[in-house]
Formats: structure tokens, C-alpha cells, sequence
């Protein structure tokens, strides 16, 4: 099964008119669309895997990744031997950095590799890294609103929709005092910060935190890399939770004997794909750390993670639902929530394909 092929396809998908989304929480107000960015992996079989590296502005630089860097390695290699072939990736373009839009690359390759996997075989994913639930809870993550109202309207309709647990990525008080008041004490609340505050800054903050009654405190601190920082802020009492801006299996490690964390949050399309993050699982298992799967991305990564969780996930992980409200999904209908919970695709690999009629319209230059 060798590899013949690897495209980088972008597609930008505006908001629906007259959403009320207008930030998001890496500082673009009035975002207008959200991009994506898709990997096609073709075979000489014949057999097509799709992957997902995490998007917004890092489209280009993870395309450019994927066409300079990545493919001329993998084009003409057995797409069987996915760990040796991705750990040799990895060794040749190290020195171009272990994180970032690179690593969103690799990861995108590897994702598809493991749906060309599962399709090879005629096996869901799941049933690849060892089967798994058949159904699984999510949590709406919503973006940033800012404006109180917003947030209250937002928080309605999400639990209207049948979620019972929501994340929201605001940073004031007002805001977020509004969406607990909408919500009522039932409903699990998690905030997401992405890595605002010093620790003196944290803390304090988390002391503010505290009546709002937080499942977790998300990313607390600058640099997210600071592990012990976090700790610090856990120990004060306040459950955190961060992991998406992890890259390696040492890093993960460092961060779980720091106990800095409450639940551990890789992110398939942004640490290294399925190849990676499987490693995760038992060692998190170790620490006796839950696994909470970043995943605000509605392509093959969000099904990597949906799989990944399935197989390897406890009784308390969630998938992590995008609430956008956007012209079209990448999957069309064939990937919704009911009641706040997910169905495992069954079908071979990942279990869907991306829509052709959604690349068609939405893919950019």
C-alpha cells in the first residue's frame, strides 16, 4: 500500500448571517469564518485517507508544511508502517521545531494514515486501537462572546440543544457569572482562558472563580508551558485542565509529574495525530488523570478524537463539540449530536469522508 499522493486542501466556511459569534479566543473579533485545513493520503490501491491539521491562521503554514517538508518523505513509502514512517518524519524535520504549524502538519498525515488504516482492514478505527463505546457525551465549546448577552444566548441554546456540560473561552467575570446564572447549578461549566495570566494573576483570579463552581479552570497561565505555575494554581484549589498546547510524549510526561492538571487535554490534530496521542492514554492512566480530548476542529481530527476516546477513553471523557454556527460542516448531516451525545462512525476508518460538495464550495486558494 504505497503512497502515491498527499494534497493539502484549505477550506474557509463563513458564519451563517447574522450569527452573533463575533470573537474568538486567540483575539480575531467579528471572526468571519472559520478555516480548516484537510489531508488527502491516496494510495496505489486505490484507498483515499483523509487527516485535519488544527486551522484558523495556521492554514497556510501547515500546508506549506505539508507540500514542502512532509510529503517528499512520505510519497513512494509503505502507508502500513505508520509509526515507523511518522517517527522518521518527525527525525528528519526536527530541527524545524517540535510544536506548532509543523506538528499541526504531521499530525494531519498521520490522521489519514490511520483512516487508510482502519479502511485497509475494513475496521472502524476504534476497533483498530482495541473497540470501544458505540456512543459517547459531549460538551458544547463555545467561543468567545465577550458581551454578557451573547453569552446568555448562547448558553440557552446549547442546552436547549441537549448538552449538559459546557465550555465557554471568556475571561471576565461579567461574562461568566452570566452564563452560570443561565446555565443553574445542573449544568457542568469549564472555562477555557488560553493562557492569559501570571501566576500572581491566576491565582487570583481562580479565588474569583471559586462560587462560579468550575469543573476546570482551563490554561490559567503564561507561558502554557509553565507546569509549575499551573500546579500551583491547582493547588490553590481550583481543578485545571490544559494539554492542547503539548507537543510530546516528554512534555505530556512533565506536565503529569508536575501535578498540574485534573484532566489532560492532547489534541489530535495539533501533537503528532493518533501515533501520539494513543501513547497518552496509559500514561495519563498512571497518574490516575482523566483524558479530555482537545478537539475544537469539526473535520477528521474531531473523528480521530472521537475514535481515539471510544477505544481509550474512561467513563468520565468527552468529546469536545465546536458550537459554530456555520454556513456547513465538513461532514454534513452525517455527524451531528442528539441529546449531547455522539454516535462512533462505524463505517471503515475514520467512518466518514468529507463532504465533496462542502470542499467543493468552500475550498480556497
Amino acid at each position: 500500500m504505497i503512497i502515491t499522493a498527499i494534497e493539502a486542501i484549505p477550506l474557509r466556511i463563513p458564519f451563517k448571517a447574522g450569527t452573533k459569534s463575533a470573537s474568538s479566543a486567540w483575539g480575531d473579533g467579528n471572526l468571519p469564518a472559520a478555516d480548516s485545513l484537510l489531508v488527502r493520503v491516496v494510495t496505489d490501491q486505490g484507498l483515499v485517507g483523509w487527516g485535519e491539521a488544527f486551522g484558523f491562521r495556521a492554514v497556510a503554514s501547515a500546508r506549506l508544511a505539508i507540500e514542502q517538508l512532509i510529503a517528499p518523505i512520505c510519497i513512494g513509502q509503505d502507508a502500513a508502517q505508520i509509526e515507523p514512517l511518522m517517527v522518521n518524519v518527525q527525525k528528519k524535520l526536527h530541527v524545524f521545531g517540535r510544536g506548532g504549524a509543523l506538528s499541526f502538519a504531521i499530525s494531519a498525515v498521520d490522521i489519514a494514515l490511520w483512516d487508510l488504516a482502519g479502511k485497509a482492514a475494513n475496521m472502524p478505527l476504534c476497533g483498530l486501537l482495541g473497540g470501544g463505546e458505540k456512543e459517547l457525551d459531549c460538551y458544547a465549546s463555545l467561543v468567545r462572546y465577550s458581551e454578557p448577552a451573547w453569552v446568555r444566548t448562547a448558553v440557552r441554546q446549547a442546552i436547549d440543544a441537549g448538552f449538559r456540560a459546557l465550555k465557554l473561552h471568556e475571561i471576565e467575570l461579567p461574562a461568566i457569572r452570566t452564563a452560570r446564572e443561565e446555565a443553574g447549578a445542573d449544568i457542568e461549566l469549564m472555562l477555557d482562558v488560553n493562557c492569559p495570566w501570571t501566576l500572581y494573576e491566576a491565582r487570583q483570579k481562580a479565588q474569583e472563580l471559586k462560587a462560579i463552581h468550575l469543573k476546570w479552570l482551563e490554561e490559567p497561565i503564561w507561558p502554557p508551558e509553565n507546569f509549575d505555575g499551573l500546579a500551583a494554581v491547582r493547588a490553590s484549589g481550583m481543578p485545571t485542565a490544559a494539554g492542547e498546547n503539548v507537543y510530546t510524549l516528554m512534555d505530556f510526561e512533565r506536565l503529569l509529574a508536575a501535578k498540574a492538571v485534573d484532566f489532560i487535554q492532547p489534541s489530535p490534530a495539533k501533537m503528532g495525530g493518533l501515533s501520539e496521542l494513543r501513547k497518552i492514554f496509559p500514561l495519563a492512566a498512571i497518574h490516575n488523570i482523566p483524558v479530555m480530548l482537545h478537539s475544537f476542529y469539526d473535520g477528521p481530527g474531531l473523528l480521530a478524537a472521537i475514535h481515539a476516546t471510544a477505544a481509550l477513553g474512561t467513563a468520565v471523557s468527552m468529546i469536545e463539540w465546536r458550537w459554530f454556527d456555520l454556513e456547513a460542516t465538513i461532514y454534513g448531516d452525517a455527524l451531528r449530536t442528539k441529546g449531547g451525545r455522539i454516535a462512533v462512525p462505524q463505517g471503515p476508518g475514520l467512518g466518514l469522508d468529507p463532504d465533496p460538495d462542502v470542499i467543493k464550495a468552500y475550498r480556497w486558494k
